[in-house]
């Protein structure tokens, strides 16, 4: 019996006690429930707390745990436990809800209410993974991380829709008239601004590793859905305002390029004209310069033009002094 109990308790407590570390994994070691801390070090210490403000900071203060890397075989006696968890990069849906796999249409479609009222559906994508410098979050600090993180994200991307505004000047130089009142609707401001809203929603989410535990790489919306009732009405003023954008492009092409012709027809006239003129320039000079070199040689100059002239005639005229 004594030999029976020295083998079980051999293989229950010390065989069992070897564990080892997956490449992807990051595990934690726990004795008597408390996890091996790092001296008196707290996430404020990591630059994973940075984007906290200083209330947050208050709240969100972890002590900093041993981590245990990828390998082995390690060692933990009985009264030790060990928590593993993978910190490869995960994607879903941004509808996803880890409480109720009903909710928001089976996870595959966002409600949102727009600044005008209207109830649009988002759909996208949200990369996270488990972050390696703040693990006592993920295992101690909160109870559901994913749920937190994903309530979180919901509610940021919520308050932005509500009070989304297209930037300044985003409507273009047509931005009067029919341009204006296209502008004016959310739902077209969404999409013609998706890039800035997922920067938006990536720079609210930066300090979820410090919060939560869970490091959010990007976030991509891929699309934004009107109710279907108003789907129509909204293509047809899209139409309406595409077709008046076309022939306002058309417009401002046709005078450009009168104004070009224009510009170039001047230009050819001025040149004609500057061709025209430097001949009688050149000849005034010249005759002011013969001017210059003495009273007979003006005259002599104008004889022999004369002269080439008659030869050059074939019939000359002459007035008679009578």
């Amino acid at each position: 019996m004594f030999v029976g109990f020295v083998g079980w308790f051999l293989v229950r407590y010390l065989m069992a006690g070897i564990f080892t570390v997956d490449q992807n994994e990051r595990a934690v070691k726990t004795a008597f429930g408390r996890a091996e801390r790092i001296g008196g070090q707290t996430t404020l210490d990591d630059p994973v707390s940075e984007m906290l403000t200083e209330e947050e900071k208050l709240r969100y203060c972890y002590p900093q745990v041993r981590v245990i890397p990828p390998g082995g075989p390690y060692f933990k006696w009985p009264w030790e436990k060990v928590y593993k968890t993978s910190i490869a990069v995960q994607t879903v849906s941004m509808a996803y809800d880890p409480e109720d796999a009903d909710a928001n249409e089976g996870g595959t479609r966002l409600s949102a209410v727009t600044k005008d009222q209207l109830d649009t559906g988002l759909s996208g994508q949200l990369r996270f993974r488990i972050s390696e410098r703040n693990l006592y979050a993920w295992f101690f600090g909160v109870k559901n991380p994913i749920a937190h993180v994903m309530g979180f994200f919901i509610s940021v991307l919520r308050e932005r829709i509500a009070n989304f505004e297209a930037p300044a000047g985003a409507a273009g130089p047509d931005s009067d008239g029919m341009a204006a009142a296209v502008a004016g609707i959310s739902i077209n401001d969404l999409r013609k601004n998706l890039s800035s809203l997922n920067e938006h929603m990536d720079r609210e989410c930066a300090g979820a590793a410090a919060r939560y535990g869970i490091a959010l790489d990007a976030s991509l919306i891929t699309s934004i859905d009107p109710p279907p009732e108003v789907e129509s009405a909204l293509a047809a003023i899209n139409t309406a305002h595409n077709q008046v954008s076309s022939d306002i492009s058309l417009a401002q092409a046709h005078a450009d390029q009168k104004i070009v012709q224009s510009r170039r027809a001047v230009e050819i006239e001025t040149l004609n004209a500057q061709a025209e003129v430097e001949p009688l320039l050149a000849l005034a000079g010249q005759v002011s310069s013969l001017q210059a070199s003495g009273d007979a040689v003006l005259p002599a100059y104008l004889r022999n033009v004369k002269l080439s002239l008659f030869r050059k005639a074939g019939q000359v005229i002459l007035e008679e002094v009578r």
